[in-house]
């Protein structure tokens, strides 16, 4: 199994120090804050940081359009209330049945979409899966098949170019500080720099949950398991992404609650949006902003229409995961059970998660 990273006191010491150093500039503490009890607002005395909470299952979130409150902190003790929708109460919906092989990537008696298996056996995304059956490249029973659509089951043997599909690993999930200049992707046509060529070697094979753009940095989650990648980037799942923004302009909270209600920006139709004016700094303002569906370029196209440039746009926690002090280009792995107990029951299902494989082990 690979280690996680960076989780020595050692480590911790020197992780604080790069982080306080690579973002001085930055008026605020990027840290996991414990949020608010939901039966008492009185404050409380700061808990361990920690990049995930504890404490509270993922599937135990409150019903939708309720708001909560995490503390950001700023110079002086001020604190800067972040409100954000909280996800809507998940079914209780029943585990995934069990495996006919429990490693493989081929759950059970039930077909699937071949570019699914594939995603899910930790190889590719789904879209590239497709586009690998687009161009043969993908074989069933020994004959090549140029189409999606193909649904496989336990008893079909899958082959990419020529190689069986490996045994399925465990589910796993990573935290990765993304810095600025390197693009999310695997290959890029003008061979500009990418997180994949960037991560550390001993990592399994992994796929992005969602992107961040070229000049954005901060949390972004890296997973084995492209089933749990594509769960994880729905909007329906409801986890909410953080971002701390500076921007150059002005702008009222008036017309950042404005955005509530959403809004339209060139024919493209933006959910609520919940923005916090923290702060003006010289001729720049920093913003906290909370968004449900994460589109394409949505922070900065939203705020461009308020008359602001975003010049620094760091993500700071995707759903319960916090980027926390993890400094830039680090990598650190969830803990199996910390997984299991933020996914809950439902998403589990969804992504189809298997936590009973065993590892891949390094090469």
């Amino acid at each position: 199994m690979t280690q996680p990273i960076g989780t020595s006191p050692a480590a911790t010491a020197a992780r604080a120090s790069s982080s306080a150093s690579s973002m001085k500039d930055m008026p605020f503490s990027v840290c996991y804050q414990p949020s608010l009890s939901m039966s008492s607002a009185m404050p409380r005395k700061r808990a361990k940081r920690s990049r995930v909470p504890t404490g509270q299952s993922g599937s135990q979130q409150r019903a939708d359009g309720e708001r909560g409150t995490v503390g950001l902190p700023l110079p002086g003790g001020e604190r800067v209330g972040v409100r954000g929708f909280r996800s809507a109460e998940k079914p209780k919906t029943p585990s995934p049945g069990s495996l006919r092989d429990p490693t493989s990537p081929l759950r059970g008696e039930v077909k699937e979409r071949v570019a699914k298996v594939i995603a899910r056996a930790g190889l590719a995304s789904r879209r590239e899966a497709e586009a690998w059956v687009a161009a043969g490249r993908v074989a069933v029973n020994g004959t090549t098949i140029t189409s999606p659509a193909r649904n496989v089951g336990a008893a079909d043997r899958v082959a990419i170019d020529g190689k069986p599909l490996p045994v399925r690993e465990r589910t796993r999930l990573f935290l990765y500080h993304k810095p600025r200049g390197l693009l999310t992707t695997h290959v890029d046509a003008r061979e500009r720099p990418t997180i994949f060529a960037a991560l550390p070697k001993n990592l399994p094979r992994v796929v992005s949950v969602g992107r961040l753009d070229l000049n954005t940095e901060g949390l972004l989650l890296l997973t084995n398991d492209g089933g749990l990648a594509r769960v994880l980037e729905l909007p329906s799942t409801g986890w909410l992404r953080r971002y701390r923004v500076r921007a150059h302009g002005s702008v009222t909270q008036d017309a950042l609650d404005r955005l509530r209600a959403g809004i339209t920006i060139d024919g493209v139709r933006y959910g609520a949006i919940d923005a916090t004016l923290d702060r003006a700094q010289g001729s720049n303002v920093w913003l906290t902003f909370a968004i449900r569906e994460g589109k394409n370029r949505e922070v900065r196209n939203v705020l461009g229409a308020l008359g602001l440039q975003v010049n620094r746009l760091i993500r700071v926690s995707y759903g319960p995961f916090q980027l926390g002090e993890l400094p830039a280009g680090a990598v650190e792995e969830v803990k199996t059970r910390t997984l299991r107990d933020q996914l809950g029951e439902r998403l589990i299902a969804l992504a189809g998660a298997d936590f009973s494989a065993p590892p891949r082990r390094a090469n």
